[in-house]
């Protein structure tokens, strides 16, 4: 059977990483010395959080961001201006240019041809969206951080058939597209869901 819905991740499959790490890294270096030490745990906690796989939580966004914060000896409402500008804001600037079009491209003409497609993103992802100006690829948007978004990350399956139950869709008719084998793919297998890797 043929997927009739997509459910894509964003960064590293809608647009190259590489580029983009580059340039923020390097904005980072001017501008941001002083917040890199929390960026980068931050950037830890987020990994240990998707092994960790902690059940009950209602944000994983914001469980990182107060576990980091905790870490860095500094008050949740102090770092999240940083992260929200050096990982959420400033990449924005430079994804147009790193834009994956030919997936891009795909995407579009299986919506013209009927398919339903899901943005599937463990952290905010509607303004990185917006930088791409793929917002109207999309007919839901699951991402943590944001309202309704999953309280686990990949490898769990929750932001997937969250996405899936959005588009009424049952998650055998699903096919999830990413860059990540251990992140994309095993929460896809754990959802019962097709993967394709970018």
């Amino acid at each position: 059977m043929s997927a009739r819905a997509w459910l894509v991740d964003l960064d590293g499959t809608l647009y190259h990483a590489l580029p983009v790490k580059l340039a923020v890294a390097a904005e980072l270096a001017l501008f941001g010395r002083a917040v890199v030490h929390e960026l980068r745990a931050f950037r830890r906690e987020h990994e240990r959080l998707r092994v960790e796989q902690p059940d009950g939580v209602g944000d994983a966004f914001a469980l990182q961001l107060e576990r980091t914060a905790r870490a860095c000896g500094v008050p949740p409402a102090a770092l999240e201006p940083a992260v929200r500008e050096w990982m959420l804001e400033r990449p924005g600037r430079w994804l147009a240019l790193a834009r994956r079009r030919r997936l891009l491209a795909e995407l579009a003409q299986f919506r013209r041809a009927g398919g339903l497609a899901a943005l599937v993103s463990d952290y905010p992802a509607r303004a990185k969206l917006r930088a791409l100006g793929a917002e109207a690829l999309f007919d839901a948007v699951v991402a943590a951080g944001e309202p309704g978004g999953p309280g686990r990350l990949k490898p769990a399956p929750d932001g997937l058939l969250l996405a899936a139950a959005k588009l009424g869709v049952a998650p055998s008719a699903c096919l999830v597209i990413g860059d990540r084998d251990d992140a994309d793919g095993e929460a896809a297998r754990r959802a019962g869901m097709a993967f394709r890797r970018v």
